[in-house]
């Protein structure tokens, strides 16, 4: 299938039938979160995978009983750093130079503002701003996933603060921006599994100018 093919195949799978994704497939989806797009390179957010059935239950419960958690073979949840600090925008700028073979000084100007942009902000806005930047991670894991064949539900639908006791995330300064179970979708089960995909006309939805 093309990408458009893969996209017309999925859908927000309702039900999942506990089959196992296989370890490739979720290394495939993985590296292609690693390689996602992020403001200024600086990938502000971590992914935990889930696979600890004790864990998925806990995770169940804050997501409001949500049984994709417990049936997924796997469940990523994307971590948002809860601020944007001078240490961390150091360490990524350090390795970008140190990979790419420049010295620190290359990319002082650059790093400098982007400092004082985000340090004069409060934690609450850099943790919307990182957020935004796993949302578009959380993209090309939805499409690396469909060309997987491997079905996958985005969820908003959590108490985030519930998750983040879970999982510790408090003690790493991140917390819980979007969840995605990895499965199989349960044809028996799911109500949604046969239903038409419905999006806006393109004509309602593009405007050329």
């Amino acid at each position: 299938m093309n990408v458009i093919q893969n996209l017309k195949w999925r859908y927000a799978t309702k039900a999942m039938n506990g089959k196992a994704v296989p370890e490739d497939k979720v290394e495939y989806i993985l590296e292609a979160i690693r390689l996602s797009a992020s403001s200024s390179g600086l990938q502000p957010y971590e992914v935990l995978v889930v696979t600890d059935p004790g864990v998925k239950q806990k995770l169940r419960a804050a997501a409001y009983d949500q049984s994709q958690i417990t049936d997924a073979s796997h469940v990523l949840v994307f971590a948002a750093w809860d601020q944007y600090t001078e240490e961390r925008i150091n360490k990524v700028f350090e390795r970008s130079n140190k990979e790419r073979g420049l010295p620190d000084s290359a990319t002082d100007a650059y790093r400098t503002r982007l400092i004082a942009m985000t340090t004069a902000k409060t934690a609450e806005e850099n943790f919307h701003h990182a957020a935004k930047q796993a949302y578009i991670a959380l993209g090309s894991a939805l499409v690396a996933a469909a060309e997987q064949e491997v079905d996958t539900t985005p969820m908003e639908g959590f108490d985030s603060a519930q998750v983040d006791q879970i999982l510790g995330l408090e003690e790493k300064g991140l917390r819980s921006a979007i969840v995605l179970p990895l499965g199989y979708r349960d044809e028996a089960k799911d109500w949604l599994v046969a239903m038409k995909k419905v999006r806006t006309p393109k004509e309602e939805f593009i405007t050329l100018i």
